[in-house]
């Protein structure tokens, strides 16, 4: 392996270690095992998809509690006014543009953080042991304030860790926070249903269920993943091998799923942070809506996979530009046959990208609910989805192929360098 290549995934590692041990750094002021009595019993709603994400951060109370979420919906935000607003969508394209638009997002995260950290706090209030204990240890106020601080400065260092992730690593770093989450709540998750075997709350065969209902999700992820349409096309001229007079076929690769997983993250924060806020409420309208919303119901489900759908269809059509690709493709001497270049390339393009997108949205919307639907009608007493199983499919995927682009870069590289 290429030192360069070995230096970014230890790199990449590297952060990781950092994000999971500031995962056990608790805010200053709580009772922790208050809020795991709290979580141990509420791990079927929203507040334990929360803590799946996070990795179980959120049981503990750490200072990255919240996560990148707070990152992910000033993202969103900013994704939805940049397409509403012909000059921010402009100061998105632009090369000296985007450095400010970063930082936009940044400050709306600034903002969206204090919100959720205060809201958490003061719902803690509210929340005692068995033993009838507080779960904040000293005055209110001042934990108040020390927690949307603690808080501010977890979230943000997990946003400065994926952005270095991003630049000197292998991979996206939100992405692979994310999955590092989900990822280490596995073994966690593992004891758990041991436990349920050994209680006799769940028998051998609904094992044997759940993990064929994993495998044949992650096979149909995989599938889907690798899928692909390649649009043929011709060039008028290229020079290979020093033969002028050859002509070649070349293609445009359009996948399937052009969205990735951001989607699926996208609905998934839209939903947690409603049903999250309102988790603590006494006031009998407010319970409903939070029962409305929690991850164990259909409602829940339901929203999960329109929420889907609407967001493979945004967000594909913010990342495959069928102009710039027909511009592109006309200044090189390319075409596609039987398309004339152009406005009528670029048209034939976007309704390729619009098809396949429609059968991804479904593939997505499906994958995120369809598999808590068949654990549902087993009667599993937890919460179980493909949301998190596509996340750490597709994040394993890209980092593979980010890994093989590097090391095909490297060995062009040392040609070049070598000569033939």
């Amino acid at each position: 392996m290429n030192k360069s290549l070995l230096n970014k995934i230890l790199i990449t590692l590297g952060f990781i270690l950092i994000y999971r041990v500031l995962a056990y750094v608790p805010v200053p002021g709580v009772d922790i095992s208050v809020v795991k009595e709290f979580f141990d019993t509420n791990s079927n709603n929203a507040l334990g998809l929360v803590n799946m994400f996070s990795g179980n951060a959120v049981e503990r109370l750490s200072i990255i509690s919240l996560g990148i979420m707070p990152y992910i919906t000033a993202s969103i935000i900013m994704e939805l006014l940049a397409a509403t607003f012909p000059a921010l969508g402009k100061l998105k394209k632009e090369r000296d543009g985007m450095p400010k638009y970063m930082q936009i997002i940044r400050y709306a995260t600034i903002g969206i953080t204090l919100i959720q950290a205060m809201g958490v706090s003061m719902g803690l209030n509210s929340l005692s042991g068995n033993n009838g204990q507080s779960a904040i240890m000293i005055d209110m106020d001042t934990f108040v304030a020390i927690a949307a601080i603690s808080m501010l400065t977890g979230t943000m260092l997990l946003m400065w860790i994926g952005e270095q992730i991003t630049q000197r690593g292998i991979g996206n770093g939100i992405s692979l926070i994310i999955f590092a989450g989900i990822v280490s709540a596995i073994p966690s998750a593992i004891g758990g249903t041991i436990d349920l075997v050994n209680n006799g709350q769940m028998n051998f065969l609904t094992i044997i269920a759940i993990l064929a209902v994993i495998l044949a999700t992650v096979g149909s992820i995989i599938y889907i993943e690798l899928g692909e349409r390649r649009v043929p096309v011709s060039y008028s001229r290229k020079v290979i091998m020093q033969n002028q007079k050859k002509k070649i076929m070349n293609y445009i690769p359009i996948k399937v799923n052009l969205s990735g997983v951001i989607p699926v993250i996208f609905a998934s924060a839209i939903l947690m942070f409603p049903a999250t806020i309102l988790q603590g409420s006494q006031n009998e309208t407010l319970i409903f809506i939070s029962d409305f919303l929690n991850p164990n119901s259909y409602t829940f489900n339901l929203f999960t996979f329109l929420f889907v759908v609407f967001f493979a269809y945004f967000y594909a059509s913010i990342t495959f530009n069928a102009k710039d690709i027909a511009e592109n493709l006309k200044r090189q001497g390319g075409f596609i046959p039987g398309v004339r270049p152009g406005g009528s390339t670029a048209g034939f393009l976007n309704e390729t990208a619009s098809r396949l997108t429609f059968w991804g949205s479904l593939y997505l919307g499906a994958i995120a609910t369809v598999p808590w639907l068949i654990v549902k009608a087993m009667g599993v007493p937890f919460f179980f989805g493909g949301t998190a199983v596509l996340i750490v499919v597709q994040v394993a995927i890209d980092t593979m192929r980010k890994i093989e682009a590097q090391q095909y870069s490297n060995k062009y590289e040392t040609l070049s360098a070598t000569g033939l």
